[in-house]
């Protein structure tokens, strides 16, 4: 023990009554570096309780999200082309991979977070992996490949990407500490791993999760102490790299176009459909709404109701009170997990406190990306609202990255209360 922790217990044996000395069971605490040991030989105290308010708020979004793909979904069997389809084809799927997901999760949530961050490299060559196999076993939907088949369902390896990444980055830079401040051995390498899932993800394609990747790396880099001139130098290639990208494509050309003059009539009925009809849709609801299944763009007017433009029909049914709710539950959420960072890295547990912040930005960064293509901020992006649309892989992927941070909050809390983890 150091000279300075003998002191405290001769300071603490001068403070009992009559200067007599404490039993070893009636020792304080002492907080030596970043946790609190006792100065006892009795077993470690239990572990502590998780975040129950965040806990509670995600099942509220899920459940929420669950009434809604129902709604959104409804009417489609009237389309020809999911004639085949029941009324509920789709909430009996998203029911099935919420049941999964809360497993998934419970199973997540029971590995420490020093398991995760040795599994972290690892994680990571698996994603890379799945990504290389998608364009040869994925199969194609709406002219993309980004599924794999798995018997009855199907697997979106890029939803496993972004879990991936972040603690591949978190795990980066508690390793590059020591060198955060030079760009080529902190910041290239990282950049290279990532220019490498852009690359596989861009084959498939699926720009919004790269787009999505690239800023939890980006965002943990920042929070990992990367000075001010390396992070925007970042942001500005980046910003160059998705610019060239959408200049050489003359699809992602034309959606940048209509989404400038969505109502005009050559783009009306194309590239700015989605947005045109999602527009209607929030503009019908108005302050408080046309009531739950109300909706009549639901009714096969907009496209992917249930899963891209589920916040239409939020808008649509629920009005801007509906809206202005759910932009307040995920704003809660990301604060909380921000919190739950900082807590970390005040307790000297930066790869936690990393990646709970990490997961933060992504869930924070692809709501803000989809409300905003929904509310005709941003222009259209195939990018699903966290924990609300319909999509099973993203559901799964998203639940287990908030088991992690519960279990960081767990974590804190049992250090903070003198015990061990």
């Amino acid at each position: 023990m150091s000279t300075s922790s003998l002191r405290l217990g001769q300071r603490l044996r001068q403070w009992l009554p009559g200067g007599r000395t404490a039993p070893a069971a009636d020792v304080l605490p002492v907080r030596l570096g970043a946790t609190r040991l006792a100065s006892t030989g009795s077993a470690p105290m239990r572990a502590q309780g998780f975040d129950q308010p965040l806990f509670w708020v995600t099942v509220t979004l899920l459940l929420w999200g669950l009434v809604m793909v129902y709604s959104a979904s409804i009417a489609m069997p009237e389309n020809p082309r999911f004639a085949l389809y029941t009324s509920t084809y789709f909430l009996v799927r998203h029911t099935m991979w919420l049941l999964i997901a809360f497993v998934g999760a419970l199973l997540a949530y029971q590995v420490p977070v020093s398991v995760w961050e040795k599994m972290a490299r690892p994680l990571f060559v698996i994603s890379i992996v799945l990504l290389v196999l998608v364009p040869h076993l994925g199969k194609v939907v709406y002219g993309a490949r980004r599924w794999i088949g798995l018997g009855p369902i199907s697997f979106q390896p890029s939803e496993l990407a972004k879990f991936t990444v972040l603690l591949y980055a978190a795990d980066y830079m508690v390793r590059k500490m020591d060198v955060k401040e030079r760009f080529f051995r902190a910041v290239l390498p990282m950049g290279a791993a990532v220019a490498v899932m852009g690359v596989l993800l861009l084959a498939e394609p699926d720009m919004g999760a790269f787009m999505v990747i690239a800023v939890i790396a980006m965002g943990i880099l920042f929070l990992g102490g990367v000075n001010a001139r390396m992070f925007f130098l970042i942001a500005a290639v980046l910003t160059v790299a998705f610019s060239l990208i959408i200049a050489s494509s003359p699809w992602r050309r034309d959606r940048i176009f209509a989404y400038l003059d969505p109502w005009s009539e050559k783009n009306a009925l194309a590239k700015g459909y989605q947005l045109t009809h999602s527009l209607i849709a929030i503009g019908r609801g108005e302050i408080f709404g046309v009531g739950l299944g109300g909706s009549v763009e639901k009714l096969n007017w907009l496209p992917e109701a249930h899963t891209d433009f589920l916040m239409a029909v939020i808008g649509e049914e629920f009005g801007l009170v509906g809206v202005v709710i759910v932009i307040g539950l995920f704003l809660w959420i990301v604060r909380r997990m921000m919190y739950i960072g900082r807590q970390a890295i005040a307790l000297e547990r930066v790869f936690a406190g990393l990646v709970a912040q990490g997961v933060a930005v992504w869930m924070g960064f692809q709501a803000f990306i989809n409300m905003g293509v929904n509310l005709g901020a941003l222009p259209t992006k195939g990018l699903t609202l966290p924990l609300m649309s319909y999509g099973g892989s993203a559901i799964l992927i998203n639940l287990a990255a908030i088991a992690v941070v519960l279990r960081i909050d767990q974590e804190n809390r049992t250090l903070m209360h003198g015990g061990r983890v």
